[in-house]
């Protein structure tokens, strides 16, 4: 739920509160008492009075030049996990600093007798061919860590969680390779002058006990202009869960924040049934092929996504949202052909709002990338209204990472776009889109009817729904003449029975032509 909440106590009592969490260093802090949310968000909370301060980085510049496969070839020793003698469910890994990351995070242990710090170990590594003196660097931190669970077979402990990078995280369930990553925080990605990346800076890991199901990890966020705490209950399964607490205050830095992205998801697109490459032999490159949005009102919204060739944002406004995600509806190998990246393979990632966010918009930005080695999707939520600087938000979600059983809506569901003519020639600025509904609401022999809608830059010339008998799918066709080539088109349509909406609605922005 959003909040805003005002502080209780007193001025002075709070500055004086304020100047005793920053004047305790952060191990003895955390060995004085066990650590909780409460006690992240006071840190936050007095990080966000001070000045931005990155996070010092001892990392040797013998480490920060290494190749791309130098890198690789550091590993960690899987007999070195955390809590693997103890024979406890979940394992934790950790990550080298080098190359691309070179500001440590600080991970702690939550256990019976205090907060514990895992300390850098060069004996947890294996350096391949690499030719490094670790042992003379000290303590200089990791990159992050990862989380082991025995996902797929009780014999063996699978990656389950990435922490790494910045506030980025992901997850897997039952079956599934990695894809798209949540972020615990997007600032300024669009709307705004250079995006702001938060990172995550500390960590803290509940020890576990013998059989638990359930992780819990407490983070601190920083950046230039918020602060952060946040809590992840994470439950490994065949749909694996994060249920996300949070809790916001921004900086009085004099630039205000533009966007301030709730949830956010980054993904990727580089072409797909709507949007064909001309010369891979893939019919389909993509982590994620489309945002659903459930909104307030009761709608529910697809959008299939784009690889464009300028940046495109776009958004949907709604009070109190149900929920939204980054989708990867396609679940077929032959909708992919590539053996090894195993797209249909990759999840979906359904965010649930935890208590009622208000009013605001879900909005999705679209990045032009060459290849499927850049992210270039991102959605997130942007709250209508922010705290003022030093006060707190408190924001809940859940994050359901999905295989095959996907969050649907409740009525039917685009199953495809294509673009493009068939045997009939097209007139001049004109293009024809195929969209294909399924799901079990769509009748056999009921009449079913189309709604589409087009903004003031086309005209829909031709509509026409028909039932395609080799599947099943209700297909609407439609004829779109564009008035000015030079700006996009939004499109807009649904199906309907008698009286009754049948389907999803379908939203697509047709670029210039």
């Amino acid at each position: 739920m959003t909040r805003f909440t005002r502080p209780l106590l007193p001025l002075l009592s709070r500055q004086l509160l304020l100047a005793a969490v920053v004047a305790l260093p952060l191990a003895a802090s955390a060995a004085a008492a066990h650590t909780d949310f409460d006690t992240v968000g006071e840190r936050a909370h007095a990080l966000a009075a001070q000045a931005y301060a990155p996070t010092p980085s001892n990392t040797p510049n013998v480490l920060r030049q290494l190749s791309y496969d130098q890198m690789r070839d550091i590993r960690f020793k899987p007999e070195r996990a955390a809590w693997r003698t103890e024979q406890l469910p979940f394992e934790l890994m950790f990550f080298h600093l080098g190359k691309y990351q070179t500001e440590p995070v600080r991970l702690h242990e939550i256990t019976a007798n205090g907060d514990l710090p895992f300390k850098f170990d060069p004996s947890d590594f294996t350096y391949g061919a690499n030719n490094l003196k670790p042992q003379s660097w000290g303590d200089i931190g990791h990159a992050g860590f990862r989380v082991h669970y025995p996902l797929n077979n009780p014999a063996y402990k699978d990656e389950l969680v990435v922490f790494q990078g910045a506030s980025y995280f992901r997850a897997l369930s039952t079956g599934l390779h990695y894809g798209l990553s949540a972020r615990g925080l997007a600032v300024d990605t669009a709307g705004g002058g250079a995006e702001e990346f938060p990172r995550f800076t500390d960590f803290w890991m509940e020890r576990p006990v013998a059989g638990a199901t359930t992780l819990t990890v407490f983070a601190l966020l920083d950046s230039p202009r918020v602060t952060g705490a946040y809590k992840f209950e994470i439950k490994p399964g065949s749909t694996t869960t994060m249920a996300v607490q949070a809790r916001l205050y921004l900086r009085d830095t004099g630039n205000p924040i533009r966007t301030l992205g709730i949830a956010p998801l980054t993904s990727m697109f580089t072409f797909g049934e709507n949007q064909p490459s001309r010369d891979d032999f893939r019919p389909e490159v993509h982590d994620s092929d489309g945002l659903m949005v459930a909104s307030g009102e009761g709608e529910w919204l697809w959008r299939p996504l784009q690889n464009p060739t300028r940046p495109l944002v776009t958004s949907f406004t709604t009070r109190s949202p149900k929920g939204f995600g980054l989708m990867q509806r396609d679940r077929r190998f032959s909708s992919y052909e590539d053996s090894e990246a195993s797209y249909e393979r990759r999840p979906s990632a359904w965010v649930t709002p935890l208590g009622d966010w208000g009013a605001g918009r879900v909005e999705l930005v679209q990045l032009p990338t060459p290849d499927e080695t850049h992210d270039n999707i991102v959605a997130y939520w942007v709250p209508a209204t922010l705290p003022p600087a030093g006060q707190p938000m408190d924001i809940s979600w859940r994050v359901d990472w999905q295989g095959d059983a996907q969050q649907h809506p409740p009525a039917a569901w685009v199953a495809q776009t294509r673009i493009g003519r068939s045997f009939a020639t097209l007139g001049k600025n004109e293009q024809q889109i195929i969209v294909d509904f399924n799901g079990p609401t769509l009748p056999k022999e009921a009449e079913v009817r189309a709604v589409a809608s087009a903004d003031g830059n086309a005209r829909i010339a031709e509509q026409t729904v028909y039932r395609v008998e080799a599947t099943g799918a209700w297909r609407l066709a439609l004829r779109v003449k564009t008035l000015n080539p030079a700006k996009p088109v939004e499109l807009r349509a649904y199906l309907t029975s008698g009286p009754d909406t049948v389907s999803e609605t379908w939203t697509y922005v047709l670029p210039p032509l």
